[in-house]
């Protein structure tokens, strides 16, 4: 049986694994957003990033920028444990250095003027995610144009979270 200091320290340490953790935040309501978290989980060998349903506001992780709801519907945004974020291509990026099976495109990552086409590709597959994927057994309950539409009821419902320095 462990003695009691050595439970607390376990527990300590538990809690300060998630705060040196990236936070990935996806659309949990997409399934080709899950689709593509579940092959990044499988994809992180060293455990470095939490995957967390943007939809659930109340478990936001603090960020050097607020993070709009709205925002992170249309795009994956990535709080580093450092608090920076990244958004689409740049969060890819971001990951592509943290998880070895990636690590080969990491140099076409950075060939000139694939962070503007990186980008593009990636808001095109994002505004149109539900018609590349359908959705399965009902789970999506927001349809294309709502998605598209201005400010979610989610954000109307909870307000942003961090201070408002920037990248």
């Amino acid at each position: 049986m462990p003695k009691e200091s050595t439970k607390k320290m376990l527990a300590s340490n538990s809690v300060n694994d998630s705060h040196c953790k990236a936070v990935l935040l996806y659309d949990g309501e997409c399934a080709l957003c899950r689709k593509s978290i579940a092959i990044l989980q499988r994809l992180d060998w060293l455990r470095k990033i939490q995957y967390q349903n943007c939809r659930e506001t109340d478990k936001l992780p603090g960020s050097a920028v607020p993070l709009a709801t709205a925002q992170l519907l249309q795009q994956m945004h990535l709080v580093t444990p450092d608090r920076r974020v990244y958004r689409g291509f740049r969060a890819f990026r971001w990951l592509a250095w943290r998880m070895p099976l990636l690590w080969v495109v990491v140099p076409l990552l950075y060939i000139p003027g694939m962070p503007t086409i990186g980008q593009r590709i990636y808001l095109w597959v994002a505004r149109n995610r539900f018609q590349l994927v359908p959705c399965d057994h009902g789970q999506c309950n927001l349809t294309a144009r709502e998605a598209a539409s201005g400010p979610s009821r989610l954000e109307t419902e909870h307000s942003c979270r961090g201070d408002s320095s920037s990248i």
